[in-house]
């Protein structure tokens, strides 16, 4: 899946999982493990260990930049002014994929891409996973779910925050849909800059300058997601701030393709989930919207790249990683690299 774009070596270790690399171009990457510690190998590369009591580093490996995991650093990890910390998504292979846009998009002429630190904690991505699959009320009928307590993941959220900050980040991400339902919790107190998805892909949207579809006099913009996602509005709430105006999935087509894709994902029949994503993206671009932000990294991989449905669609992500890219290439930050 990600042959082509960048290297790792892999020691399998007790997650939560923390990388700290700048990645070279043009390599491979191969894991079958969703629960690994990757050593990113390149000159400012560490491999950090936890486990809830234990301590993160082993210090034979590390150099005068050690630290355990929630205490005070005294000097961060990575120096440079264009370093970037990335909470992790709803999987380690979601966050891989993120990974690799930003690698591949950074890189130039074989040259580093842009020093990062990687927070991936399995424990977090299963309450993230839960909490989205809880608002399909057809989903948990045979398995109910116990009431996820939201305000420990946002608490979890906020100290990967802290982490990242003190290992040097100079600015903060999260490829993870649902995490940015607590955007403005997480962000708070940050001290670096903390970009959101939302913006970041309306933004781009009206750079576009996009004409309306047909005799409307307003550009639309579809939005696709899990109910959780899109009961957080944080979308249509960056949309509309840049004049948009946002057209979701009917109780319908939630009901009779959303739903119904995201079981057939469940029982691995991605044919059947491909086709009803079809018909979902169809029902919503008939009602006259110019694109439509696919918010799920699950159905991202579900149509083949040349589909023309899927080329009718946005992927979130991407524009965040751009934005990311030209925050970390911006010329203040370029040139106080070290």
């Amino acid at each position: 899946m990600f042959d082509g774009s960048l290297t790792m070596s892999f020691q399998a270790l007790n997650c939560p999982a923390h990388v700290v690399g700048s990645l070279k171009h043009r390599t491979h990457l191969r894991t079958r493990c969703p629960n690994l510690c990757f050593l990113a190998k390149s000159s400012s590369s560490i491999l950090l260990q936890t486990e809830e009591h234990d301590n993160l580093l082993d210090p034979k490996n590390l150099g005068s930049s050690s630290f355990p995991f929630g205490s005070q650093t005294t000097a961060p990890l990575l120096s440079q002014a264009n370093t970037v910390g990335i909470i992790g998504g709803m999987s380690a292979v979601s966050t891989l994929r993120f990974l690799k846009k930003l690698v591949q998009r950074s890189a130039n002429d074989g040259e580093e891409s842009l020093p990062f630190v990687v927070c991936s904690d399995p424990v977090l991505n299963k309450e993230l996973s839960s909490l989205e699959r809880s608002s399909f009320p057809y989903l948990n009928s045979r398995s109910p779910l116990s009431p996820l307590d939201q305000t420990a993941i946002v608490k979890n959220l906020r100290q990967k925050r802290d982490f990242l900050e003190g290992a040097g980040a100079r600015c903060i991400v999260m490829p993870c849909h649902i995490s940015h339902s607590w955007y403005g919790e997480i962000s708070d107190e940050s001290g670096v800059p903390f970009l959101h998805v939302g913006e970041c892909v309306a933004k781009e949207l009206k750079e576009a300058n996009l004409k309306p579809v047909g005799t409307g006099s307003s550009v639309r913009i579809g939005v696709l997601g899990s109910e959780a996602i899109l009961n957080a509005g944080f979308y249509q709430e960056k949309l509309q701030d840049q004049g948009f105006e946002v057209v979701l999935p009917d109780k319908a087509t939630m009901e009779h393709t959303i739903i119904p894709a995201i079981e057939a994902l469940n029982r691995k029949d991605m044919e059947g989930a491909g086709n009803l994503l079809r018909i979902a993206l169809q029902v919503l671009l008939v009602r006259a919207v110019n694109t439509v932000i696919l918010a799920s990294d699950d159905m991202q991989n579900l149509l083949p790249r040349d589909d023309p449905l899927l080329k009718k669609c946005i992927d979130p992500l991407e524009a965040l990683a751009r934005s990311t890219i030209q925050w970390a290439q911006s010329p203040g930050n370029i040139e106080q690299k070290s």
